[in-house]
């Protein structure tokens, strides 16, 4: 099995590298989708505590950055090229700090950090990430609503249209929705008529309910219901653009299910269904 120092190891793997004496550390901060209060504790200290806090504004509000000191460069890096933001991140590592270059949602999705972390490991510079909230988690609990549901389905697609990122062919989006899973769509309001298509050619059916999400924990959000064939006149009519995250929820037209984990019959090893009965029910998984 391959080592962090390995040469065949990920890239990713060589985060837990320490910096050579004297350099600093770059952090990869999930910013979650825009509320300040959906930032982590470490990622909030994290930036706290940045000599460089490098945020995307296109996606990031200031305000997740407002808790920068006082002395810390804070920059958008919205209009900047990948060499620019890393050469930013370089010079503030090579001097000895710390830079926060903070990512919207979570940095593992749609995000790229694997380019960034290329350049950093490239020159011995130590980088790590903090997790961040993903819109999809967001905006499930915005609505209230869950992915997954008793005997309906069991597992949650996160997935997007084709766009100038190529997406690959058995990963299309009307292949992973044959499955009849509880999906998230990223990335693809631009075209919603594409996206009904697609889960109509996967055979979705046309009532099943679709939460669009647009600007999840932003001043402005917005919650959507629709359905899986109304899906494209709903974007339109709401003028729901960018920043719109797709929930295709099956289970939510399902009706009542129920987990039996709670079941008066189910034992585990936190319940002795025999002392449950002999308490007349009332016994306390404790």
């Amino acid at each position: 099995m391959p080592t962090p120092n390995d040469a065949s190891a990920p890239a990713a793997s060589a985060s837990a590298t320490p910096a050579p004496s004297g350099r600093g550390h770059v952090w990869f901060v999930g910013a979650g989708p825009g509320d300040p209060e959906l930032l982590t504790l470490k990622a909030r200290r994290i930036i706290a505590e940045a000599d460089l806090v490098l945020y995307a504004g296109s996606l990031v509000p200031p305000q997740v950055v407002a808790c920068a000191k006082a002395d810390a460069r804070v920059i958008d890096s919205a209009p900047l090229t990948l060499e620019q933001t890393h050469a930013l991140l370089r010079e503030t590592a090579l001097g000895g700090g710390m830079a926060a270059r903070v990512h919207t949602g979570d940095p593992s999705l749609y995000g790229t950090v694997r380019e960034q972390m290329r350049l950093l490991h490239a020159e011995g510079i130590a980088c790590s990430v903090v997790p961040g909230v993903t819109a999809a988690f967001a905006a499930a609990a915005a609505a209230g609503v869950s992915f997954t549901a008793p005997e309906v389905t069991q597992s949650l697609v996160i997935t997007r249209l084709e766009g100038r990122t190529p997406v690959p062919d058995a990963e299309r989006l009307r292949e992973l929705a044959r499955h009849g899973s509880a999906m998230a769509v990223y990335l693809s309001a631009a075209t919603p008529e594409r996206l009904e298509e697609e889960l109509a050619a996967a055979g979705v059916a046309p009532r099943t309910p679709v939460l669009a999400a647009h600007r999840v924990g932003w001043p402005d959000e917005a919650l959507a219901w629709t359905t899986a064939g109304e899906l494209a006149e709903t974007v339109r009519m709401r003028g729901l653009s960018r920043q719109t995250v797709f929930l295709v929820l099956p289970g939510e037209a399902a009706g009542e299910t129920s987990s039996r984990l709670y079941a008066a019959d189910f034992a585990h090893g936190w319940r002795d269904i025999s002392r449950a009965h002999e308490d007349g029910g009332q016994h306390s998984e404790d």
